[in-house]
């Protein structure tokens, strides 16, 4: 780690992303969250349908500059999402917001649960920077943050195992804007 890197376990993730310098990729495996942040504009989308895609509403205004710096910077930002098909609204949900990652410079996929059979996946999502950092999230039966909602490691295996699950699963997952989220 370089001289003036974060801590690992104190830095902020607008932190450890700002010392990325190659690649950060994050898989979500789960068909339902109930994370705070989200729980509004998620109620919104089940009366309307529509997805609020304003720049400026909830953590869009932090999260996108912190993508864009980035990709300015010559990372790549993949993000892909191994689904249960037919798809819940949660999913439906997320689908409608996924342009506005693909606005600030992330590439999102689709991978339907069927077609992950045989991919060795690590038991919770994460982020992984530059191959080296791990940033797993853990999540209640319910989708909410659990107490210790965020573990860091900077294991070689285990950035290895996450590493390659990340890459099997983008391998065979479906461009976004080639992926439809049907409801049943």
């Amino acid at each position: 780690m370089p001289l003036n890197a974060p801590r690992l376990d104190t830095a902020t993730f607008a932190e450890l992303l700002a010392d990325t310098r190659h690649t950060a990729v994050h898989l979500q495996m789960r068909d339902e969250y109930a994370v705070g942040a989200e729980i509004n504009d998620f109620a919104a989308f089940l009366l309307t349908g529509i997805p609020n895609l304003d720049v400026t509403h909830s953590f869009w205004p932090q999260w996108i500059p912190l993508v864009k710096d980035a990709v300015a910077r010559g990372v790549v930002m993949r993000r892909a999402r191994v689904i249960s098909e037919p798809v819940t609204d949660y999913i439906r949900y997320e689908h409608a917001l996924a342009p506005l990652h693909l606005q600030a410079g992330e590439e999102v996929r689709w991978l339907p649960r069927r077609q992950a059979n045989d991919i060795p996946l690590p038991g919770n999502d994460f982020w992984l920077l530059d191959e080296r950092i791990v940033e797993f999230h853990h999540f209640t039966g319910t989708g909410e943050w659990a107490t210790e909602g965020k573990e860091r490691i900077d294991d070689p295996a285990t950035a290895a195992l996450c590493a390659t699950a990340f890459e099997s699963v983008w391998e065979r997952a479906i461009p976004h804007e080639k992926y439809t989220a049907q409801a049943p």
